[in-house]
């Protein structure tokens, strides 16, 4: 058995070489004889109960605790040092992007054209249609520039007549305005539906040119004035006075009426 020499109190595990009481080392001692000793039940409840054994500390000294709030204080800081790196990166960047999209050109339904361009039935492909609908902005505003329209529209001018001799509807459909009317060829009006069911193709034109083309302009009004002249095969030259109105509607020029009449 071994005794605290401080406390006074005794053990019997072997292993045990300090007091857990008091971490005073143990001093072995011989335990009185057996036949000698009476245990009765009060030298039992004042036994201490037994306690597994403790690491040992040595006197004076204190167990340091674990230092958590030096854990949350480093979380806390890388958390707070990335939120600042990211409002940074944004106050360096964010300049650049919108000096970007603004540099970038409005989306508009024009495209380079050729104004004295001659149109040919006879062609492998009709040109571009400047009013084409793919990839168009319809909050784009009208036009204001005088030279610009005028190209538009002759241009637009251009792939109408050659839709009209080719009888291409789909053409004729993105040309044309819905409420679109124009005169027959009896003298009478007729919609935009008359027009495309009544249209037939016209092989024998060979070319046609334009002249004397007048513009105006009034917001997203235009006015088209000219004449057209006809090389037809087999035949003498016709010519025409013609006078196209059109409007500037999602994105794109329209006609939405027409008047012409032959020259002598």
């Amino acid at each position: 058995m071994k005794r605290c020499s401080t406390c006074n109190r005794t053990y019997t595990d072997p292993n045990l070489s300090f007091c857990i009481e008091d971490g005073t080392p143990l001093t072995p001692f011989d335990p009185p004889d057996e036949t000698t000793v009476v245990n009765t039940g009060a030298n039992r409840r004042n036994e201490p109960e037994y306690r597994p054994p403790a690491p040992y500390v040595p006197p004076g000294t204190q167990p340091r605790g674990r230092r958590v709030w030096l854990w949350v204080v480093g979380i806390a800081g890388a958390f707070i040092l990335g939120i600042v790196a990211i409002t940074i990166a944004a106050l360096i960047l964010a300049p650049r992007f919108t000096r970007s999209a603004q540099n970038q050109p409005p989306v508009t339904a024009a495209t380079p054209r050729n104004s004295n361009q001659t149109q040919n039935s006879n062609s492998v492909a009709p040109p571009a249609n400047s009013n084409s609908n793919s990839n168009v902005n319809i909050n784009v505003p009208p036009p204001t520039d005088h030279d610009d329209v005028m190209a538009d529209l002759r241009d637009l001018e251009n792939d109408w007549m050659l839709a009209n001799i080719n009888d291409d509807k789909e053409a004729l459909e993105r040309i044309l305005a819905d409420d679109w009317v124009g005169p027959s060829a009896d003298g009478s009006l007729q919609s935009k539906a008359d027009y495309l069911r009544t249209n037939r193709p016209d092989t024998r034109i060979e070319k046609w040119d334009f002249d004397d083309l007048e513009l105006n302009l009034i917001g997203d009004r235009a006015t088209l004035s000219g004449k057209v002249k006809f090389d037809i095969a087999d035949e003498d030259d016709r010519k025409f006075e013609f006078l196209d109105k059109f409007v500037w509607r999602d994105g794109r020029w329209q006609a939405t009426g027409s008047e012409m009449r032959r020259r002598e």
